[in-house]
């Protein structure tokens, strides 16, 4: 049986949108409404889980991707909608966290940052940071990282919105 205290309970409530908020403070956060279609054409990887090589040939899919598109970002809008373990890819470090006895090597960030100059964007889920009691200001704070209210909510708003939806392994 689980039992919940007072100080469980507080420490829950600041995590609300707006204790999140000001936990993630230096992060961009977008609402739905921020979610646009891209004139191009759009994708959406879908990242939610924790295997490194797995992620890796996620970004050897986005390299191809935007090869097929001359590394135009004018002609193509890629974007990974992270949740659940996906995280663990974009924080600054491991400890703390589930995944602390974990290592995932620093080349993996830096072909995803590489990426971001043709614009690769990367959404990290609210939701899984407070169900995990994930402490925001671990997460990496970078132009193309931002903040959506839910995850799997914002694979369902980007795919009503025209994007395709991609999903590796």
């Amino acid at each position: 049986m689980m039992t919940t205290s007072r100080r469980g309970v507080f420490g829950l409530l600041t995590l609300t949108a707006s204790g999140f908020a000001a936990a993630a403070a230096d992060g961009k956060h977008l609402k739905f409404s921020d979610l646009k279609k891209f004139p191009g054409m759009a994708v959406l990887y879908h990242v939610d889980f924790g295997e490194p090589a797995r992620f890796a040939q996620v970004l050897n899919n986005i390299t191809n991707h935007y090869g097929a598109y001359d590394n135009d970002p004018k002609k193509i809008k890629i974007v990974i909608v992270t949740h659940s373990q996906g995280v663990k890819y974009f924080l600054t470090d491991l400890s703390g966290t589930p995944w602390e006895k974990e290592t995932i090597d620093p080349a993996i960030y830096s072909r995803f940052v590489d990426l971001s100059k043709l614009g690769l964007e990367a959404y990290l889920c609210e939701v899984t940071f407070k169900r995990l009691k994930l402490d925001p200001t671990k997460a990496r704070v970078e132009p193309f990282i931002s903040w959506v209210p839910s995850g799997v909510a914002t694979v369902g708003d980007l795919q009503a919105k025209g994007y395709s939806y991609l999903k590796v392994g």
